[in-house]
């Protein structure tokens, strides 16, 4: 073999080595995929799709006929819990003796101070409640301790109740909050002095047979017609003190809180629609 031949042999060697495609570190690949949660179908709709308009049209079951005013205003369905003539459905919520607040000539009532707290004869699960309350016009104290009290849903779950009006407190206990959980979305009170509505859609919590919660209670409130909140999770109990408790529980009342400081706050026209 000449040395002509043997150095073009070196020299094709040379160049396939260097162009040769050089292996690169392999890098390690992380799947940040999230399992999606399972797409939402319905039976009812699947197979062959209808093509008259009558085979969409459904007549029973027939929804109930309610008038929405036949009661003084109220729902012909609705549980009349006070209109303003005696506190009869009322007992104290310690000891279970007679309410013992003020009954106004107006139909209204009014928080006795350090009375304690009242709360319904009857107890519910899930409801649509009304209520109307106001703060006193004459204005006292301030933060937490301006016209204090609250809507118990159940006994448990409070809805606060405050005068926020040029008085600054914790978003999670202004007027209109889960108190210490869910800040409402909006502040929608009226002028001190005036009547606040108060609209609430709940649903109450589910318990297993071991006590565990398995689906959380719901809140929805319009105050005074604006949306404050919107189908909230009611998390647990709303103490002042510590996180929310998750005991098991059944039906329960509604409470309506006295602040023990001179509050003043005064409530009217309360039913409540079972659901």
């Amino acid at each position: 073999m000449n040395k002509t031949f043997i150095g073009l042999l070196f020299v094709a060697s040379f160049l396939a080595c260097n162009n040769a495609p050089k292996e690169t570190a392999k890098e390690e690949v992380v799947s940040d995929t999230v399992t999606s949660p399972e797409v939402i179908t319905y039976p009812e709709y699947s197979g062959t799709e209808p093509t008259k308009p009558e085979e969409t049209e459904l007549y029973e079951p027939v929804p109930p006929t309610v008038n929405p005013t036949e009661k003084n205003g109220a729902p012909s369905d609705a549980i009349i819990l006070f209109d303003g003539t005696s506190l009869d459905n009322w007992v104290n919520s310690e000891d279970g003796t007679q309410a013992d607040w003020i009954l106004n000539d107006d139909g209204s009532m009014t928080v006795k101070n350090k009375a304690g707290d009242i709360q319904t004869k009857q107890k519910f699960g899930d409801f649509q409640l009304h209520i109307e309350w106001k703060s006193p016009a004459e204005i006292q104290g301030e933060g937490q301790s301006r016209a204090n009290s609250g809507v118990f849903l159940q006994g448990i779950y409070e809805i606060q109740v405050l005068d926020n009006n040029n008085n600054d407190t914790y978003t999670n206990g202004q007027v209109g909050s889960i108190y210490k959980q869910g800040a409402p979305l909006a502040k929608s009170s009226v002028p001190s002095g005036e009547w606040n509505t108060y609209d609430i859609i709940y649903h109450a919590p589910e318990f297993n047979d071991q006590g565990g919660k398995i689906k959380s209670a719901t809140v929805t409130v319009l105050h005074n017609g604006v949306l404050i909140q919107d189908h909230t999770e009611i998390k647990g109990t709303t103490p002042y003190i510590g996180w929310p408790k998750n005991e098991p529980h059944g039906k329960g009342p509604i409470k309506l809180q006295d602040h023990g400081d001179n509050s003043r706050v005064s409530y009217r026209n309360i039913w409540l629609r079972e659901l």
